[in-house]
């Protein structure tokens, strides 16, 4: 297989080998494409993740388990969501 690399990427890779942390220009693409795939992979979990959740959500919404959006329920969203990220 021959690969093209914009001689940017090139340079990348080269500097890559150059450092140490590759004997080879193929490690280096080895690495990157085993790091894109999994990349992908957890991609598609959470876009698998995401459509459950909206599956979910509309289930409710036909069952009628929903609640009005005002300035109450915002305010308790984003509470819940500091107090998430603060942890």
């Amino acid at each position: 297989m021959n690969v093209s690399l914009t001689p940017e990427l090139e340079k990348w890779v080269q500097d890559k080998v150059q450092s140490g942390l590759y004997g080879s220009s193929s490690e280096v693409v080895r690495d990157a494409l085993r790091i894109l795939h999994q990349f992908e992979q957890e991609r598609v979990r959470k876009l698998s993740s995401l459509q459950s959740e909206i599956q979910i959500g509309l289930e409710q919404l036909r069952a009628g388990r929903s609640k009005k959006l005002d300035d109450s329920l915002i305010e308790s969203i984003k509470k819940r969501g500091r107090e998430r990220r603060n942890g």
